[in-house]
């Protein structure tokens, strides 16, 4: 009868000792699995999430240009701006809408609300130079325009590549209006006569009876002095080259695009990534295959860094990290000097790690990124959650100096100070939900920051809820 009594007693107790906590002491192989799985998400995560310096919070802008050859800034104004203003206006969600003219182009420029997903672009990420002291400029750009370009296209997380500081070559035909109203000719005589001359046709075939010959060459011209004899037109019985009318030389598209890297006339290629691409790792495989790229071009070229974005970027990252890192050692240090005992420092420097690595696997399913703000938030965070761990744990040990048994002081401290950890954590992600109702550029700025700061914390109300009770 006494030995039952006591095992009623025994049952009676651990049902009054049941909460959430309980499962888990009684559990310890699941437990471990558990933090086990969360730290493997969370270091998978880390690796995986982009990394950038600031939140993507620019406004969605979708950039359009119109050109018309000659036209005024006035003609620009009215007869193109206007027309494209009117039909723009009509998209939904337009909070913003400018126009420029100028002599031949309009630029116009769309800004929507930050409700609309557009993936807006970021600021270039790389800028490569290409120079040379015996090649020209027009070959120059030529080889940036159809070799590095398709090639750097081709590397992961690279997005839009465009060629500057020169154009493609070209021959240049001034024409002598005297000259040409001398001979009675006019400039679209000239045009025709270029359009015709230069045209790649076929050339047809000379035929026997056992054999078949087909005819063939090209018709374009390349060069200045292969254009200057053509013959525009015969006037008195002679023909008007022409040479006789205009000046004709090498020369490039546009005379009036140019790039300079360290006081030397270059070509640029401004790199732009993918967004949500990782732009450290992006501009890695770029440096990667620069010798690769180098090597498949002339060796007169010379092709340099002139600018990467991801040195400010990775020392910033760099600085928060150790500060992140230095705050953990803080943390486990003061609660070493306060606790007095090895055991009950080991667990919250257990669980304070794997609460803000278990926070990068959440972070990775809302698309976020590491940057300077979600690690500011991480490091506010680390003070944060390693007052659920010592709370739990300062419970416990209380059972434990009175000489309770370990898993019966795990039940009991655990199921007295899981509502008071709910409780806390429930307050601290309170405080930041005015950050996540703010609107505009300033709300979505800081919505990062405070997400990352919640979820944080309730990573850790999880883990000082599961695991800490159990160690």
């Amino acid at each position: 009868m006494s030995g039952e009594r006591e095992d009623r007693e025994s049952t009676q107790e651990e049902g009054r000792l049941s909460g959430i906590s309980a499962p888990f002491i009684r559990r310890p192989i699941a437990t471990t699995l558990l933090v086990v799985a969360i730290a493997l998400a969370g270091g998978l995560a880390f690796r995986l999430l982009p990394v950038s310096p600031l939140p993507q919070v620019e406004f969605p802008t979708l950039h359009v240009s119109a050109n018309l050859p000659g036209a005024s800034p006035e003609t620009m104004a009215s007869a193109v701006a206007t027309p494209l203003e009117r039909q723009f206006g009509r998209i939904a969600g337009i909070t913003e809408m400018t126009s420029s003219s100028s002599l031949g182009s309009t630029n116009i420029t769309l800004q929507f609300d930050l409700n609309r997903d557009m993936n807006p672009s970021d600021a270039p990420i790389m800028l490569l130079a290409l120079t040379s002291d015996l090649v020209q400029k027009p070959k120059i750009y030529d080889v940036a325009s159809s070799v590095l370009q398709q090639k750097i296209s081709q590397v992961e997380g690279v997005g839009e590549i465009i060629v500057g500081g020169g154009a493609l070559p070209a021959v240049r035909v001034e024409v002598n209006p005297t000259q040409l109203n001398g001979y009675g000719l006019s400039l679209e005589d000239v045009r025709t006569a270029l359009a015709a001359s230069n045209a790649n046709r076929p050339k047809g075939e000379l035929s026997s009876v056992n054999r078949l010959w087909s005819l063939s060459t090209s018709d374009q011209l390349h060069k200045a002095v292969e254009y200057q004899p053509l013959v525009i037109k015969y006037r008195n019985g002679a023909g008007v080259r022409l040479s006789d009318v205009a000046t004709v030389t090498d020369s490039v598209e546009d005379v009036r695009s140019g790039g300079l890297a360290n006081g030397k006339p270059a070509v640029l290629l401004i790199i732009f990534r993918q967004p949500g691409a990782n732009v450290i790792a992006t501009v890695d495989r770029i440096r990667a295959v620069l010798p690769q790229l180098q090597a498949s071009i002339s060796p007169a070229i010379d092709t340099q860094v002139v600018m990467d974005s991801t040195v400010t970027i990775r020392a910033s990252v760099h600085d928060v990290e150790i500060t992140l890192i230095i705050s953990i050692l803080l943390v486990i240090l003061v609660v070493f000097a306060f606790l007095r005992d090895a055991r009950s420092t080991f667990i919250p420097s257990v669980a304070v790690p794997v609460s803000l690595i278990g926070t990068f696997g959440v972070m990775y399913l809302l698309g976020f990124s590491i940057d300077n703000l979600s690690l500011m938030a991480l490091t506010v965070a680390t003070g944060f959650v390693v007052d659920d761990a010592i709370v739990v744990v300062e419970n416990i040990t209380r059972y434990l100096e009175q000489g309770m048994r370990p898993v019966e002081a795990a039940l009991r401290g655990a199921r007295e100070i899981g509502f008071t950890v709910l409780t806390i954590s429930i307050s601290l992600v309170a405080v930041f939900i005015p950050i996540l109702l703010m609107g505009g550029i300033v709300g979505r700025l800081f919505r990062e920051f405070a997400i990352v700061l919640s979820v944080a914390i309730g990573v850790s109300m999880v883990i000082s809820l599961t695991a800490t009770p159990m160690m």
